[in-house]
């Protein structure tokens, strides 16, 4: 049995499911697109091709085998997209908890079937039907539990909006003992450069008490104070408007003292390594046009 324990987004990691780019299917039409970035790309005509794709997942596994952390892949999905394994489920201490994700990504789900069968089903939980909610947006952090939302009266509008406040509302419920904080996030289905398609693309938490922000992705400046104030201003590395388009805040930690990054991200990585972190850079500009990057392609299972 697996014995799941994530606490926070940069303990030592143990095991961890990470996606997969193989059989990834034709490019998407117009009408399919997800997300402003991805629709971008595939009206340029520079929608990332399978086998760099598979090249970029591999370098990511390649870092995992170096830290020695059991890693899980997906059952492969004929002409699938099956690369962001954060966005169809989250676990938060003990607890699995599978997402209400958009329909058409049910499958993504029966993929890893065989991973959470090997969890306690007591410790495996599936929201109501009307709870939406997405890894991308879920953050534990010791006490606190931050989460990415959308207060917007069209929230329905928006195939953007991933998560909504009965998903909040869900996860104060089942955490009663956490502080849940939502951060409700700019939303935009035709500008990627203005849309936080997730908490994780204008936030992250990495070592013991630093983080990556983008101030302009939260819609109320006091939310934006709120992480100022916990971690401190010094502590957060500011991210421009470009450099969140290009996923800067999407890193993943291995351990407290060890991030993987693009390997483009200069200014980022420059500031990690003078602020004692072990940088691992890995090309991954290709999956980064599908408006996802390093912490929306795995679903962390055991930490420290």
């Amino acid at each position: 049995m697996l014995q799941l324990n994530v606490k926070n987004e940069t303990s030592r990691l143990r095991a961890v499911v990470l996606g997969t780019a193989e059989s990834n299917g034709p490019t998407p039409t117009i009408e399919e697109a997800y997300d402003p970035k991805s629709l971008e790309h595939i009206k340029a005509g520079t929608y990332p091709i399978e086998a760099d794709m598979v090249k970029e997942m591999e370098a990511f596994l390649k870092v995992f085998q170096k830290y020695d952390v059991k890693v899980f892949r997906p059952q492969i999905i004929e002409n699938y997209n099956q690369i962001f394994a954060r966005d169809i489920g989250f676990v938060i201490d003990d607890i699995f908890i599978k997402a209400n994700i958009l329909p058409d990504r049910e499958r993504e789900l029966d993929a890893i079937q065989y991973v959470i069968d090997q969890i306690d089903p007591k410790k495996v939980v599936r929201p109501p039907e009307e709870v939406h909610i997405e890894g991308g947006d879920v953050m534990p952090w010791n006490e606190y539990i931050f989460i990415g939302t959308y207060k917007g009266s069209d929230y329905k509008d928006y195939i953007t909006a991933r998560t909504n406040m009965q998903g909040v509302n869900f996860i104060k419920e089942l955490f009663p003992n956490k502080i849940v904080k939502e951060f409700d996030l700019v939303k935009s289905k035709i500008e990627p450069r203005d849309n936080a398609l997730h908490l994780d693309c204008c936030f992250q938490p990495i070592g013991t008490n630093k983080g990556i922000i983008y101030k302009s992705g939260f819609r109320e400046e006091a939310d934006y104070m709120f992480l100022v104030n916990l971690f401190g201003k010094e502590n957060l590395f500011h991210i421009e408007r470009e450099e969140m388009y290009h996923m800067n805040s999407n890193v993943f930690s291995i351990a407290p003292d060890v991030v993987v990054s693009e390997r483009n991200f200069t200014r980022l990585n420059n500031w990690l390594r003078e602020n004692g972190f072990t940088v691992e850079e890995i090309p991954y500009a290709e999956i980064a046009k599908q408006e996802g990057l390093l912490r929306c392609s795995t679903l962390p299972l055991i930490r420290d």
